[in-house]
């Protein structure tokens, strides 16, 4: 399905991809980004607007406007769980995370493993956090913003992911974090604007919640779904699952929490991410909604009933529904969506291949050969993100795919920092042994999955996220009974002795306390899912 464009809309998507790259190469220039903490974590001066912004748009990807869209197309409003789920963890991310990463000067997350454990601990996540940036963030993102270029425009799925990557590679490598987080600050407002416009066209066009309510069952207007449900995401595996996956993504992996660490202060680092998760209120409604919107307009005739591939929904409305000047503004989103994911997971490669592998072995490497260092780090991850993004195609569904890879991953990871900053007995020797295991685990469990034609796995990949983490903890729990940490005054620092101490912290007076955001926004979900349920 190619789009139909005129000229004013290829304009706008010019004037975005020129400008983009431009504020990006200009952010970092300005600042002349030649020390670490300036090319990698901004200086340390990132407020909370930037950074709960920045934390959104590194999160959203073309993953999530085409293949949400393919699934409340297919299934309804029940995968936007994804979306509304994210608030709790970000919750627990501002409440009892981040004031631990502020307080011990951590440049990267695989350093605070160290600082809690060790450095064998640091080493093993450092490394499966490369991997994963490079697998999951940019690998899907770029396939999947390959294949919407190709549906839109007719550009080849390779040219196209030589050119996204080309553009984002270019301003991330000259301006470091602070161009990402400038440039993505503008890119969720691109986002979330021309997301928007489909969604409120499609809703008046639909006849409102009245007339989509009277076109479609109602089970689709549900986020919480029985076991004998098809979309496969019943509502205990999103109960047990998502936590698992949700605290290693927004609490434990590197390419997310970076914005975190660069941070003005303590309190920036706590409303920062309570402000993306009132903001993860919208995908439901801007996502997800209106793939069942297009399904709604389809049957009442108002569509043409020639959508024969769902993968094609988002394309399919923007075909059919915006108007000319329109159709450039959701095109430069959704290239928006892409360049922020990767251009975030590049920076968070960089970042930890300089701190916890090129400068732990050379620990007198100066900030200017370490920025370098880092810019050939984008280079390489930007390649083998290139040759491994063809392969994502081997999935059913995109979203489902990057779920499932999630899946497998996060178990170790979440079991070692939530019980690490909770019970202080868990140790070093546990935490190393929890990790190696639990990767080795996950890869297996990944593999019966990829073959699972020939191996008959069909374990829902959320329950195995929760399966594994039972195993994992596991782990943790007898081996930490059996090799008890020694504790130095540091690592005591970084557990919370009474867990009600996150609340005790220094905060802001009126409505930007944490306290407050922490519990609107807690309420806020708990009415929504009572809604929507």
């Amino acid at each position: 399905m190619k789009l139909t464009i005129e000229w004013v809309d290829f304009s706008i998507i010019l004037i975005y991809l020129v400008g983009i790259v431009g504020l990006g190469c200009w952010a970092g220039l300005r600042r002349r980004v030649v020390e670490g903490d300036a090319y990698f974590l901004a200086g340390k001066s990132l407020t909370w607007p930037v950074i709960g912004l920045a934390l959104f748009s590194t999160n959203i990807s073309t993953i999530h406007l085409v293949s949400l869209a393919q699934e409340g197309y297919v299934n309804g409003l029940a995968y936007g769980n994804f979306e509304w789920m994210a608030a709790f963890t970000l919750i627990v991310l501002a409440l009892f995370f981040a004031p631990f990463y502020i307080r011990s000067g951590v440049t990267t997350l695989p350093d605070f493993l160290e600082k809690r454990y060790s450095p064998s601990c640091r080493d093993c996540l450092a490394l499966i956090s490369i991997i994963s940036a490079v697998f999951i963030h940019i690998g899907f993102s770029l396939y999947t913003g390959a294949v919407v270029l190709r549906g839109l425009f007719g550009v080849g799925i390779l040219w196209s992911i030589i050119l996204i990557s080309l553009l984002t590679g270019l301003y991330t490598i000259v301006g470091g974090l602070l161009a990402v987080v400038w440039t993505e600050s503008l890119q969720t407002v691109i986002l979330l604007a021309g997301a928007g416009c489909i969604t409120f066209i499609g809703y008046q066009q639909v006849g409102g919640w009245t007339g989509l309510a009277g076109c479609v069952e109602p089970v689709r207007l549900t986020v919480l779904r029985s076991a004998d449900d098809p979309c496969n995401l019943p509502w205990y595996s999103v109960l047990l699952g998502y936590p698992v996956i949700g605290l290693w993504y927004w609490c434990a992996d590197q390419t997310i929490v970076q914005r975190v660490l660069g941070a003005k202060d303590e309190n920036h680092a706590r409303v920062g991410p309570l402000f993306t998760g009132f903001i993860k209120i919208l995908p439901v409604f801007i996502f997800v909604l209106p793939g069942l919107i297009c399904f709604g307009l389809i049957r009442q005739g108002k569509l043409p009933d020639t959508l024969s591939d769902s993968a094609d929904t988002y394309a399919f409305m923007i075909n059919h529904l915006l108007p000319v000047g329109l159709k450039g503004v959701v095109a430069a989103a959704l290239l928006a969506a892409l360049m922020s994911t990767v251009s975030g997971a590049l920076n968070s490669i960089a970042t930890l291949f300089s701190y916890d592998i090129y400068k732990r072995w050379l620990p007198d490497t100066p900030d200017r050969t370490l920025v370098k260092i880092g810019r050939i780090a984008t280079f390489v991850a930007m390649v083998a993100a290139i040759a491994w993004s063809p392969f994502v195609s081997h999935f059913e569904s995109i979203f489902q795919g990057i779920s499932a890879v999630i899946c497998y991953i996060a178990p170790p990871i979440t079991a070692v920092f939530l019980w690490g900053v909770f019970w202080r007995r868990v140790s070093a020797a546990a935490a190393f042994a929890t990790l190696c295991f639990g990767f080795a685990l996950g890869f297996v469990v990944f593999l019966l999955d990829w073959f699972k034609e020939s191996t008959g796995w069909n374990i829902p990949f959320m329950m195995s996220a929760f399966y594994l983490f039972v195993i994992c903890s596991g782990v943790l729990f007898l081996i930490s009974l059996w090799k008890p940490h020694a504790h130095t005054t540091e690592s005591e620092s970084l557990v919370w002795k009474d867990p009600l101490d996150a609340l005790r912290g220094p905060a802001w007076r009126g409505v930007g306390n944490y306290r407050f955001l922490s519990l609107l926004l807690f309420v806020a979900m708990l009415l929504l899912y009572y809604t929507f349920a």
